[in-house]
């Protein structure tokens, strides 16, 4: 009698591999679990129907997806690197180096709105880090990057993009917009300053040259880089970013695609069903009515930690004709917990991305040092009515 021959299952479909790659895709992504959790429990309160799709703001995903592309593509051809030696050269010690990082991020947030200045300079800031023996202080100095980008896109209509939602939607003077946010970025601009300078004035040493440029993909990719920025401003139709920088990327550097953060996208998309969603479930929404007519700016800030500062905007405004409370709240509230701004997420991901296994102590300074922001800035406002 022939003997039954059993075939070993294929090492990759075994069951313990199976459960360690799971747990490490969770470990590896665990914001985008908790949004896709959330986003999935929401889905039983509102069944998906045709308003889904008009709850994804499309231009938001081009720009990161653009962004974190071109970003990824100057990054492989060394351009961080040799800029980052270029600022420890200039400015030598710690202090000045981490500044003048906190600062470029800063400006550049109210350029190139948030999250795309935090795509663009926190890899300059690991490099920084990284290539002077400063690496010690990369936690620190990429939570005040954060903070920076934070604070320093409220400034401008198009700093933030719950700014740009509710300079729209109120079609709100430019002018009466920026001195509304005057005041809490003046003070945070001199504490953010002060955090910087309080750090040691040791010299920084460079590492090992790291070569010279390729000039013709240099130029070519910052020339991407400013198509990216041309449709922050909507200058062009993001469709037509998209599809050039995307087919200029396979053609000179796939890997560039295949680096974006996709991980990150996904979670932007979870959290869009999710406000979506409470924004139709009627309970919320007399919750929200009840609470707005109390105090719009305390009630903003609130939301801000649970939900995020971009889908409160896009949930509060309905219920209130208060924009320039509502506008105060949901950039103050930026600070605070992990998911109180989505561009938080970015520089969480970047860390931990670099530094695994410490996302932990990660949290716990980024939850102080925000938390003492939100504190300051909120007592101020109150005080300054």
């Amino acid at each position: 009698m022939a003997r039954l021959s059993h075939t070993a299952p294929h090492p990759i479909f075994h069951p313990e591999v199976i459960l360690d790659r799971v747990a490490g895709f969770i470990k590896s992504n665990i914001v985008f679990c908790i949004a896709a959790v959330a986003a999935l429990a929401t889905t039983i309160l509102v069944p998906p129907d045709s308003v889904y799709a008009g709850y994804f703001d499309l231009r938001t995903l081009t720009c990161l997806l653009c962004t974190s592309a071109v970003v990824a593509a100057l990054s492989g051809i060394g351009f961080f690197r040799i800029l980052a030696q270029s600022i420890i050269r200039r400015f030598k010690s710690l202090r000045m180096s981490v500044l003048a990082l906190v600062w470029i991020t800063f400006i550049g947030s109210m350029v190139i709105a948030n999250d795309m200045a935090l795509l663009t300079f926190l890899p300059l800031g690991y490099h920084v880090l990284e290539n002077s023996g400063g690496r010690r202080f990369m936690v620190y100095t990429f939570i005040l990057q954060n903070i920076a980008a934070n604070l320093g896109g409220m400034l401008t209509p198009f700093g933030n993009p719950q700014n740009l939602y509710i300079y729209s939607k109120f079609e709100i003077p430019t002018m009466e917009f920026m001195s509304v946010m005057a005041p809490p970025f003046i003070l945070a601009v001199i504490m953010i300053t002060i955090l910087c300078v309080v750090l040691p004035a040791k010299p920084l040493e460079l590492s090992a040259d790291t070569g010279k440029l390729p000039l013709g993909r240099s130029v070519f990719y910052l020339v991407l880089f400013v198509l990216a920025i041309v449709v922050v401003f909507r200058i062009i139709p993001y469709y037509v970013g998209l599809a050039v920088i995307i087919a200029a990327l396979m053609v000179t550097d796939r890997r560039a695609i295949a680096k974006v953060d996709w991980g990150l996208l996904g979670t932007f998309c979870a959290f869009f069903i999710f406000s979506g969603n409470l924004a139709r479930v009627g309970v919320v929404r007399e919750f929200f009515s009840a609470l707005l007519e109390k105090n719009v700016m305390l009630v903003s800030i609130f939301s801000c930690q649970f939900i995020s500062n971009v889908p409160s905007a896009v949930l509060l405004s309905q219920f209130t004709e208060n924009w320039r409370e509502l506008l105060l709240g949901v950039n103050l509230g930026g600070t605070g917990t992990l998911i109180a701004s989505l561009a938080s997420l970015i520089t969480f991901r970047e860390y931990t991305s670099r530094n695994p296994g410490k996302g932990l102590a990660y949290l716990g300074l980024f939850s102080a040092m925000n938390f003492g922001f939100l504190a300051v800035l909120t007592v101020f406002m109150l005080v300054i009515g």
